[in-house]
């Protein structure tokens, strides 16, 4: 039986770029360093906050064997692999190189909006392409489809190496439902920093985190708080990053982190077309938090 080591602070990990437009390979080193001495206890690479869909087959080769160099190890490292063409994602499970890679994130189909069952059949096709573990990946606030409480159930009952979902729903009965009815060995991770706490409070294990590109010290702590059943003082972190979390994303992902990660001094705030930096406002309003809280 396969079971899930995808636990506790995990991080979306966003790709820097140099002024020039080209992926800035010294900085993603200096994140995963600062992340891991920082409480990052696994990483997901190559997903949506890393810009992948903008990035060359090139490109992502060179950061997945940089991460997995750099890492040693360490945590378990977590690689998106998804698509609307299931074909198209088998053959790159099969093909692939998934060395130094402990499992891949696959996220619904996105645009085409298949029913239930073709969720359910893309993804058993997915598992039966891999010996890995795979953690499916619902937002449907991007992908333009829900994947029910009882298809994710079925998928985890039916599918011995499906072991997890990052769930993005915002719907926390949903995750309620999964959580009450899904097999042991099957994990809920949050998809949404805002709603960790309240996740994790339901059941979850944890998080595939935006904010803990730039926070990972103090998300990592909230959720080990939780984990710990201390909830008063892992609510007072919660409470006092909802300002942040909200802006974040205003100007949309990774636009919010990559300003913070500037404000910081770890990277240029440059992305890729179609997405372009916060807007100035975002950007003072969100720099003025970070003085309030001395970050």
């Amino acid at each position: 039986m396969v079971r899930n080591i995808f636990k506790g602070l995990g991080i979306a990990l966003i790709t820097p770029f140099t002024q020039q437009g080209e992926v800035d390979y010294d900085a993603i080193k200096r994140l995963v360093d600062y992340q891991l001495d920082n409480g990052a206890d696994f990483f997901c690479i190559l997903a949506t906050t890393g810009e992948t869909p903008t990035l060359t087959a090139d490109e992502k080769q060179k950061i997945k064997d940089l991460i997995v160099d750099r890492v040693r190890g360490r945590v378990p490292i977590l690689m998106g692999c998804g698509g609307y063409n299931t074909a198209a994602v088998v053959k790159e499970l099969q093909v692939g190189d998934f060395r130094g890679i402990d499992g891949v994130l696959s996220v619904c189909p996105y645009y085409n909006k298949p029913s239930q069952e073709g969720l359910y059949q893309h993804f058993k096709a997915i598992a039966a392409a891999t010996k890995l573990p795979v953690v499916l990946y619902n937002v449907p606030g991007r992908t333009g489809v829900n994947m029910q409480a009882a298809t994710t159930v079925r998928l985890a009952r039916d599918c011995d190496n499906i072991v997890a979902i990052k769930e993005a729903s915002g719907n926390l009965e949903q995750v309620d439902e999964i959580i009450k009815n899904k097999p042991k060995n099957f994990d809920v991770i949050s998809g949404d920093d805002a709603l960790t706490f309240p996740m994790v409070s339901c059941g979850a294990v944890g998080v595939i985190s935006v904010i803990g590109n730039a926070l990972p010290k103090e998300f990592s702590k909230m959720i080990r708080l939780q984990m710990n059943g201390e909830y008063d003082p892992a609510r007072k972190i919660h409470h006092r990053f909802t300002d942040l979390f909200s802006l974040l994303f205003v100007d949309g992902n990774p636009a919010g982190v990559k300003a913070m990660l500037h404000e910081m001094g770890f990277i240029e705030n440059v992305l890729r077309l179609p997405l372009v930096p916060t807007r100035i406002s975002t950007l003072q309003r969100m720099s003025e938090i970070m003085k309030e809280l001395k970050i």
